[in-house]
């Protein structure tokens, strides 16, 4: 046996003698499941008009303008993820191109929308009303 080897078996009969604890790492590179696993607390598929084709977890809506909208949860999402996608509203639809949404936390019931697209022709404003869909996930 080496002198670490003797050391380290010391060092560890001495603090169990004393009342103390010798902890052992059982550290390691495998993947493990998470210990908790996140929920998707609230979902919604809107219209470009603000219309709800779908939704669970919110109880209002509202277009507050152009490429703007507010929904309200029915839980609190202060420390969950937002997440947010534009969506075709058609099959004729081009798709979101170089649309964009941003997702914010309004409150710690309220999630606030805005919908651009910047390479829209015409104005210069980018807000364009656009269909899209949110989630809400929640550790």
């Amino acid at each position: 046996m080496n002198v670490s080897k003797k050391l380290a078996l010391g060092a560890a009969a001495m603090a169990l003698t004393i009342g103390g604890a010798v902890a052992v790492s059982t550290a390691s590179a495998e993947p493990r499941e998470a210990q908790r696993s996140a929920t998707n607390s609230a979902w919604a598929k809107v219209r470009r008009d603000g219309v709800i084709l779908g939704w669970s977890g919110f109880n209002r809506t509202q277009h507050l303008g152009i490429g703007r909208y507010a929904l309200d949860t029915t839980v609190n999402i202060d420390g969950c993820a937002l997440l947010g996608t534009v969506n075709t509203e058609n099959p004729s639809d081009p798709g979101a191109g170089s649309s964009s949404i941003t997702v914010g936390e309004s409150g710690p019931y309220r999630i606030y929308i805005r919908t651009a697209t910047p390479s829209a022709g015409g104005s210069a404003a980018v807000d364009s009303d656009r269909s899209y869909s949110v989630s809400v996930v929640c550790p």
